[in-house]
C-alpha cells in the first residue's frame, strides 16, 4: 500500500494493488499495521455502501462534533468524481476542495479526516461507493453543504440530487464548528 499526501492536512489518497487473473480481480483495502505505521485512525464503527445511477450527485455530507469522523471512501464498481471540501477554519485550505476520479480498477481510495465534507458524482450506471467511518451515524449531527455553492464545476448540466442534499446550506452561509 502507498500513502499519497495532498495539500490538505490529513487527506490522503491510498493506493493498493489490483491483482487480476482469469478469475477476476482482488484488492486489499485495509491493513491495520499500515494504518498504524502511518498514524491513521482505524477504529471504524460503521460501514456503508451506496448504489448510484449515472449523473447522481451525493453530498456534501459530514457530521459535526462530537460525532465527526475519519472516513475511508472507495469504489467497488463503476466510476465517480469524488470531492472533499475543507471545513476546518484553522487550516490554510479552509473553503478549498479536492477532487479525484475513483474507480474499481485503479486501486485508489481516500482517507478523509474530520472536518471535511464529502460528496461525489456518479459517472457510470450502478456505481457502488463504499464508506467506513470512525463514528456512528448521529441524526442530530448529520449536516451538509449545498453541492453547487463552493465553486466546483461538476461538469454536468442536470444532476440527479436528493431533496435533502438540495436543502443544505450554501457554503458562504455556513458557520463551521471545526
Amino acid at each position: 500500500m502507498n500513502l499519497l499526501k495532498t495539500k490538505f492536512e490529513g487527506l490522503y489518497v491510498l493506493e493498493t494493488n489490483n491483482f487480476e487473473d482469469n478469475r477476476g480481480s482482488f484488492q486489499k483495502l485495509f491493513n491495520f499495521d499500515f494504518f498504524e505505521a502511518n498514524e491513521l485512525d482505524s477504529n471504524f464503527k460503521e460501514f456503508y455502501y451506496s448504489i448510484s445511477k449515472k449523473n447522481v450527485i451525493r453530498g456534501m455530507h459530514f457530521q459535526t462534533p462530537p460525532h465527526d469522523h475519519h472516513k475511508l471512501v472507495y469504489v467497488s464498481c463503476g466510476k465517480i468524481l469524488d470531492v472533499v471540501l475543507d471545513l476546518r477554519k484553522e487550516q490554510p485550505t479552509y473553503g478549498q476542495y479536492f477532487s479525484i476520479k475513483l474507480n474499481e480498477k485503479d486501486a485508489k481510495y481516500l482517507y478523509i479526516p474530520k472536518g471535511m465534507a464529502h460528496g461525489f458524482l456518479s459517472l457510470q450506471e450502478d456505481t457502488i461507493v463504499n464508506y467506513a467511518q470512525t463514528s456512528c451515524y448521529s441524526k442530530d449531527n448529520d449536516c451538509g453543504i449545498l453541492y453547487n455553492s463552493f465553486g466546483l464545476n461538476w461538469g454536468i448540466d442536470i444532476p440527479i440530487v436528493s431533496d435533502r442534499d438540495n436543502s443544505f446550506i450554501k457554503f458562504d452561509k455556513f458557520e463551521s464548528p471545526f
